[in-house]
């Protein structure tokens, strides 16, 4: 009999690198979001080399804005292996990119990740930590995320609270919440479960799973940092030479 709580980091992984990048203004109406260089390294780069470092053999990328700049930026990458899943007709949207992208996933339950989120790791890799943190039998969904108050980058009121067992719950609408979402997650099929193809969102999904009590949180070891825009590129690049010192 196998072990039912499945600690193995997964080997699949979707990278959303077809948004806009609209806040990144001077940047993105020549480059793609995901190809905006912090310290000399393209976001999406970083993304992806952590992904590789935690094992993962296969990363599809969406693509939509700008595609063929990220295909070309892609295509002698070896680990992890790419696949594009290809959005250049219709942008489909954090949820949709993914149902659109199924068939390359596979079945098992994969990382998500955005593109424009980087952190500082603490002594064990939060990709890791992720995929140790995960029980499919509790969770459709478990998500990374980051303390609203010390994020850089970051000036909303945060997404989540968390309770001891890590399910979590919105923050309402006139409140404030201890924790963002940090872009980087491990989803399941099941997560999904009845979304059609075409746009769609992650949001409902997250509190589809809030009201089973199927959707966890993993506080991140380190220093997140949201690169949305060109302010957000130089206080990244300050925080990776403050780390390196």
């Amino acid at each position: 009999m196998g072990d039912l709580h499945i600690r193995a980091t997964p080997r699949r992984a979707m990278v959303l690198a077809a948004g806009l990048g609209t806040r990144m203004r001077a940047h993105s109406d020549e480059v793609p979001k995901p190809l905006v260089t912090v310290r000399g390294k393209a976001l999406i780069d970083y993304a992806l080399d952590r992904l590789a470092a935690a094992g993962v053999e296969r990363a599809v990328v969406n693509v939509h804005h700008l595609a063929d700049q990220i295909e070309r930026h892609l295509a002698g990458r070896q680990r992890p292996a790419i696949a594009i899943s290809d959005e250049r007709a219709e942008l489909l949207g954090t949820g949709g990119g993914v149902v659109r992208a199924m068939p390359l996933i596979g079945e098992a339950p994969f990382f998500h990740v955005n593109s424009d989120t980087i952190w500082i790791d603490g002594e064990t890799p939060n990709l890791v930590r992720l995929a140790h943190a995960f029980d499919p039998a509790r969770m459709d969904a478990l998500l990374l995320l980051a303390p609203a108050a010390t994020s850089i980058g970051y000036t909303g009121r945060g997404d989540f609270t968390m309770a001891a067992d890590g399910r979590l719950k919105r923050r309402g609408e006139h409140e404030t919440a201890p924790f963002v979402y940090a872009g980087a997650a491990i989803l399941t099929r099941a997560f999904f479960a009845g979304v059609a193809a075409g746009p769609s969102s992650l949001s409902p999904l997250f509190d589809r799973a809030i009201a089973a009590g199927r959707l966890s949180g993993l506080a991140l070891d380190g220093t997140w940092m949201h690169v949305g825009t060109p302010e957000a590129v130089r206080a990244a690049e300050a925080a990776l030479v403050a780390s390196a010192a």
